[in-house]
Parts: C-alpha cells; structure tokens; sequence
C-alpha cells in the first residue's frame, strides 16, 4: 500500500464559459492548497495527476466534467417549503438569501450542500448541484512540496477536517489559513 503523501501545489483553476475560459480560483505559493494524499480530500482524478510530481514540476492539465462534479442535472433544482426556513416564527433571512450556500439535511441524515437561487413568498429555490457541475476543469501550476505524510501529519490533518482544529463547517473561502476550503477540489 502507497504511503500517505503531504501535498502543496499552486494552480489557477479556469472552466470554459461562453467567449473563452474564466478563472475561478487561484492559489499561490504564500497560500497554496495543501493536502494529504489518499485521504479523499481532493478528486481523485486532480489527486492522481499530482501525486507523482516531484517538487518543483510545472503542470498543465485538464479534469473531465465526469471525472470531476459530473453533469449539471436540472432536477437538482428544486422547491422547497418557505416554512422550512423559518426559526422562532421568523423567516430566516440572515441565511437564506440569493447565492448564498446552505447546509442542508435529508430524512436519512445526510448533510449536504445547497446554493440558493431564489427566495419566493411561498418556496426556496436551492440548486444542489455543485458549482462546477457540468464543467471541465483546467488546472495549471506548480508542485510546491509532496512527500510522505508522516503519522502525526495524517492524524492532525483528519483532526482539521473534521472540524475539531478550527471548527470548519466549508463556508469559508480558499486560502484563510484554514486550509479547509471546500473548494473545487474537495468532494
């Protein structure tokens, strides 16, 4: 079994749109993104083309929408009840707005998130595709550090993620010291 590996890379992150590609994320050598390898932190195909870099290696490369969030699927919009929002008899504005990304919770269990895309009088419409559903992704960048992860690094960053070094709920932007971002390359 493949060792652990302590992962740092800068990249800027494009996906086509209509008239070219747009940037929809950078990071930098001061605020790279950095993982552990084999920890499901990062996609697997992202993962899988890094790993083997040594230190220093420019890389160009593109993830396939199916090998990335998959297809943008419409019945992932969906309606939901005003009412589910409100809290001590009050609509929940200060949370449900436009744009804004929600935790949500299904009859299992599970937690998931959604972005909300309209407020109506009755519904919430939430869309719980992600961002970059639909999209191929476009990384280019350099291999900061990647080697083996000791033990305490594996454990305090399995600590991190789960909330218990800084209270990480992934509501938080991409470089903020936390390096728990929740961005394009988190699943």
């Amino acid at each position: 079994m493949a060792a652990n590996r302590l992962i740092e890379v800068s990249y800027e992150l494009m996906v086509p749109e209509e008239g070219g590609m747009v940037m929809v994320e950078r990071t930098s050598r001061d605020k790279p993104f950095r993982f552990i390898s084999r920890l499901g932190f990062a996609l697997d195909a992202f993962e899988n083309k890094i790993v083997t870099l040594e230190p220093g290696a420019k890389f160009e490369f593109v993830v396939p929408k199916d090998e990335a969030y998959g297809e943008y699927l419409d019945e992932h919009v969906i309606e939901l009840d005003r009412e589910l929002f409100v809290i001590d008899g009050k609509f929940d504005e200060l949370h449900i707005y436009p744009g804004n990304v929600i935790p949500l919770q299904n009859e299992d269990g599970t937690r998931f998130e959604a972005i909300v895309e309209e407020v109506g009088t009755d519904k919430v419409t939430v869309n719980l595709n992600h961002p970059l559903a639909g999209r191929d992704l476009h990384f280019k960048g350099s291999v900061i550090i990647n080697r083996e992860a000791s033990t305490k690094e594996v454990e305090d960053f399995i600590m991190h993620m789960s909330g218990d070094g800084c209270g990480c709920d992934h509501d938080h932007k991409h470089g903020d010291g936390c390096g728990c971002d929740g961005g394009c390359h988190c699943h």
